[in-house]
């Protein structure tokens, strides 16, 4: 997605129509061009969709019909950021648990914490028509009412950009930007069929339901009550690589790991385990449980002492197993590696460890940040031993990236 300047189609110019008070439009090139044409918004259309998908990301389930049913809402409401909010809002949303989701999801991507106040409850203002006083305005003059909307869309066309940039070549102010951007994000593992029943409205008859019901009404007949198996998301695990070819990467992918800790899923979901790779094994789990990330990653700090250093990923992994994985943390997970496959040890102990690990796990996915990179192909001795026991190989290069690994692991189709 790009954000293009420039001005759209003139319905008629200033003179013609004057600024509507009832609605805030995003001024007269946004009003005039619609969406899909070149404005304020640049392809607005794209950056609608990109705000759908960072939806999606957080957790709620925003689909394709409920997308274009949006994308008519803003159309047909305006482009100011009060009208795509409540569009949005009342269009996307499906549950009363999506509208926290939602509302941290929309401060992230349009870059304003605080979300618009709600609609009054009173009547619309009438329509003023255009006066020769309104025509004699500046063509940019709107009274002050639609200033803001420009910022926020080129913020929300920047974001779509940034989204996409590699994460080693960003300024600090873009990392800072990046960490804004990621509080949006949530991370939950594929789901699984547990040994809990559930009642549902099809499946096998609930004998004690059913049995209750009757009671209830005296012993005539009741429809009777169905139950079927319960599901909940898998475990994640991630093993995130802190040696110093990964330094680039390090400070965000343990930001992602934090979020991933502390993300707000549906269900008994079981939490986030999270360790370091270098030289050796240390689970972090614990130091990532602040809720303020930077008291967090500092805690980490101070637990890692092999920050970029060496890279022995085999006799690392080896010992995650041999103590965690082999005990049960690896069963039936899914287990994430975040690394550029660097091995300075024996790749063949690497290629064994690699082999019992997707035995033990559900599922072995490897970012790696590298993958994107042109040329690019996994001969190195870390990752070419690793390859054939590997379920999903993944680039992790990027924020957009990382929400593809993200809907790699929840299982999602085509991901």
């Amino acid at each position: 997605m790009r954000g293009r300047g420039g001005s759209g189609t003139d319905r008629g110019g200033p003179d013609a129509a004057g600024p509507d008070p009832g609605r805030a439009e995003a001024g007269p090139d946004c009003a005039a061009t619609g969406l899909a044409g070149p404005g304020a918004w640049g392809d607005g259309v794209a950056v609608l969709v990109g705000f759908a998908r960072t939806l999606r990301e957080a957790g709620v389930p925003a689909d394709g019909e409920r997308v274009q049913t949006f994308l008519g809402a803003v159309d047909a409401l305006g482009t100011g950021r009060r009208e795509v909010y409540w569009a949005g809002r009342v269009t996307l949303c499906g549950r009363a648990e999506d509208l926290a989701h939602y509302d941290r999801a929309f401060a992230a991507y349009f870059g304003d914490r605080t979300a618009p106040p709600p609609r009054p409850r009173t009547a619309p203002p009438p329509r003023v028509r255009p006066t020769a006083h309104a025509a004699a305005e500046a063509p940019g003059d709107d009274g002050g009412r639609t200033a803001p909307a420009v910022p926020a869309a080129a913020r929300a066309a920047a974001a779509e950009v940034l989204r996409h940039r590699d994460i080693a070549g960003l300024t600090a102010a873009e990392r800072a930007e990046l960490h804004r951007l990621r509080t949006a994000f949530a991370l939950r593992g594929e789901q699984r069929r547990t040994a809990r029943l559930r009642p549902a409205r099809r499946g096998a008859v609930d004998p004690r339901r059913t049995v209750r019901e009757l009671l209830r009404g005296g012993g005539e007949p009741a429809a009777l009550r169905r139950r079927t198996p319960a599901h909940k998301p898998r475990r994640v695990v991630l093993l995130l690589d802190v040696s110093g070819s990964m330094s680039p990467y390090a400070d965000v992918l343990l930001r992602f790991a934090h979020a991933a800790r502390h993300a707000r899923t549906s269900g008994a979901a079981p939490a986030t385990e999270v360790f370091t790779l270098g030289t050796r094994l240390t689970r972090v789990t614990r130091q990532l449980s602040h809720r303020d990330p930077d008291a967090a990653l500092a805690a980490v700090g101070t637990a890692v002492p092999d920050w970029s250093g060496g890279t022995r990923l085999g006799e690392t992994l080896r010992a995650f197993l041999d103590r965690w994985g082999q005990r049960g943390l690896a069963r039936g997970a899914v287990v994430v590696v975040l690394s550029d496959g660097w091995e300075r040890g024996d790749t063949t102990l690497l290629g064994g460890q690699a082999r019992r690990l997707h035995r033990l796990a559900h599922r072995v996915v490897w970012a790696n940040p590298r993958k994107a990179r042109p040329g690019y192909e996994p001969l190195a001795g870390g990752m070419a031993a690793v390859l054939p026991h590997v379920d999903a190989f993944v680039a992790g290069h990027s924020l957009a990236a990382l929400e593809r690994l993200a809907a790699v692991v929840r299982g999602a189709a085509g991901a």
